[in-house]
């Protein structure tokens, strides 16, 4: 399996020079990053110190990453300037709209689990009906009022789909792995500014120590408000919302979200861990000139089993109602039997159109995984993995 394409390497020869200029003078290139974000989106930096000292802190962190190739820097930096340009935005528009901040966020279903665990497909089906809503990938990236004119929701979206074919060209494994498409719904990580998302290409001890102490409840705030902003000025539907790390914020999203409910997706953790590391695998080899696919093994399975441990831990203060477990076997061998509970544990109807659309998902190629991996290449053994998750690994087998 290939997973990068033969132009990385020429590409990254020619870009190494400006790479190493802007890490070179780290503070300097974002304080021009945070001068563009503020032209594009007509909003300003004022009064936003914290977050942007977190995201200095953040591409501090990138800039002292051996590994790194000129087209992680790129990319890294790409996505960094778009966070802010989305950020600075999203302030302008309660700026100008204060009574944004009064738009209420009811029942939201937050879809979460340990990655590969059929997130995607629970959420693509849970957010089809009439009455819910799931943020699109590019609405988290360039969030605004509904009533955005047609032909910037256009560039926005072709911007989006520029970005999508970034990654799908220098990773043709990618669309058989995790498909990025625009204009489907889209993971929550987009529009939080912190996370385990942003270890998924290069490996950074100190800011995984500094999410480890982070207080999150600014995060999720910031996100309730990118979902009032989307949700302004247009009708109230029931937001259907995903994300695997949303595992080790359970207690911070449900001060947010206090009347949410959860569906967490529950897979074989010495299955999961080597699909995510294969996954993990394919954006390294793209970001970095090197890299020891045994590191992405211990990294990934301490980071996992923890986030595992405490979302267990936060659903002991939890009503038995507010969390819908959800069997990774069951629901991908006998879906049309699975989804009907599922929907009306969540107080809603299955109807046909929703079985039409099941099969509908099911039918799309990107629903179709088809890439190869090994625990082995990893450095990992079910024994280490059953060690690291303890009785989770049980409890998993147990619902099947």
């Amino acid at each position: 399996m290939r997973r990068v394409s033969r132009l990385v390497v020429p590409i990254n020869t020619a870009m190494q020079s400006s790479m190493r200029r802007q890490t070179a003078d780290v503070d300097g290139f974002f304080d021009k990053l945070v001068r563009q974000a503020e032209a594009a989106s007509g909003g300003s930096a004022a009064g936003d110190e914290e977050f942007l000292e977190g995201y200095r802190f953040l591409l501090r962190q990138v800039a002292k990453v051996r590994t790194m190739s000129p087209l992680g820097w790129t990319g890294f930096t790409a996505d960094l300037k778009g966070r802010m340009t989305n950020r600075f935005r999203v302030r302008r528009l309660v700026a100008e709209h204060p009574e944004i901040l009064d738009e209420p966020i009811e029942r939201p279903i937050v879809v979460t689990g340990m990655p590969r665990t059929a997130t995607t497909l629970a959420h693509k089906i849970l957010a089809f009906p009439e009455g819910n809503r799931a943020p699109l990938m590019w609405e988290l990236q360039a969030t605004d009022r509904a009533d955005i004119d047609p032909k910037i929701r256009k560039r926005r979206i072709n911007v989006a789909r520029a970005s999508a074919r970034f990654g799908h060209f220098f990773s043709p494994v990618l669309p058989d792995i995790h498909a990025m498409e625009p204009e489907s719904p889209e993971e929550c990580v987009f529009a939080l500014p912190h996370g385990r998302n942003q270890l998924v290409t290069f490996r950074m001890p100190g800011y995984r120590n500094w999410l480890d102490e982070h207080d999150f409840l600014a995060d999720y705030q910031y996100y309730k408000t990118v979902l009032q902003v989307l949700q302004f000025g247009a009708p109230r539907r029931r937001w259907v919302l995903k994300s695997p790390y949303h595992l080790e914020h359970l207690g911070v999203l449900m001060k947010v979200f206090p009347d949410a409910q959860i569906v967490w997706t529950h897979r074989d953790p010495n299955t999961v861990m080597g699909s995510w590391c294969s996954l993990m695998e394919t954006g390294v080899a793209i970001c970095n000139r090197e890299y020891d696919p045994y590191q992405i093994g211990e990294d990934w399975l301490g980071m996992l089993s923890r986030m595992v441990d405490i979302g267990r831990d936060v659903r002991t203060t939890l009503a038995r109602d507010r969390v819908v477990d959800v069997s990774y076997h069951q629901l991908t061998a006998n879906p049309y039997e699975e989804l009907p509970e599922i929907f009306r544990r969540l107080g809603m109807e299955f109807t046909p159109r929703d079985e039409q659309n099941l099969a509908d998902v099911l039918a799309r190629p990107g629903m179709k995984r088809g890439h190869e991996y090994s625990l082995r290449h990893y450095g990992l053994d079910p024994d280490m993995i059953d060690k690291a998750f303890g009785d989770y690994a049980r409890m998993v087998h147990a619902m099947r």
